[in-house]
């Protein structure tokens, strides 16, 4: 299988996924904006969305969207524990928190990185996302992980989208359940192999 990712993007999820489940995946960093491959292919070929992640199976189909990756990659290993399984509550409830990362976090940064959004709209997108970052931080007081006792895939995408805020200047300072998660989940071995191999993290 092949991953496209652009490095600190969201595509790092299914990429920590991917280590933590022991599945092997070429990566091939794409230029997001340019829309070509490290290869030099022209990306809106492979995918017309245009955007990262994408996943090339070894049937040769393309699967796209983060959440239905990671949850493609946790089934291929259900040993792996990164997903409950199918049918049970505890999937739903993986589902649930990957839905509201998605559209409630993911989203709400795509405009705090365009130079052109009004300051306005940015100081705007930066309270609604402490707001929802307030729920996460109360149920992360609480429980170690997003979902059941152990890390799943929703951590992998927490993780992942929240490490943009020291980017564009989110403030989560008042939320120290958020930091601490975000402290646990780097100090993963396999969450440090894909930041190495993304250049997010110096090799030792």
């Amino acid at each position: 299988m092949k991953l496209y990712y652009a490095a600190g993007a969201c595509s790092l999820s299914p990429h920590i996924v991917a280590l933590e489940a022991g599945i092997p995946v070429e990566l091939e960093k794409v230029d997001t904006k340019a829309k070509r491959t490290a290869s030099g292919e022209d990306y809106l070929k492979i995918n017309p969305k245009g955007y990262v992640p994408a996943l090339k199976l070894d049937n040769g189909e393309l699967l796209t969207e983060g959440p239905a990756i990671v949850q493609y990659l946790a089934d291929l290993k259900p040993e792996s524990s990164l997903a409950p399984a199918n049918g049970t509550t505890e999937r739903y409830r993986l589902q649930e928190v990957l839905g509201y990362i998605n559209s409630e976090l993911h989203k709400t940064y795509s405009p705090l990185f365009k130079a052109e959004t009004p300051d306005a709209t940015r100081e705007e997108r930066k309270e609604y996302l402490r707001k929802r970052y307030a729920l996460l931080d109360q149920h992360l007081a609480a429980h170690e992980w997003l979902v059941g006792d152990h890390f799943t895939a929703a951590d992998a995408y927490l993780f992942t989208v929240t490490n943009w805020a020291q980017h564009v200047n989110v403030d989560l300072s008042g939320f120290p359940a958020i930091l601490a998660f975000q402290k646990r989940v780097a100090e993963r071995p396999n969450v440090q192999a894909a930041l190495k191999a993304e250049g997010l993290l110096k090799a030792a």
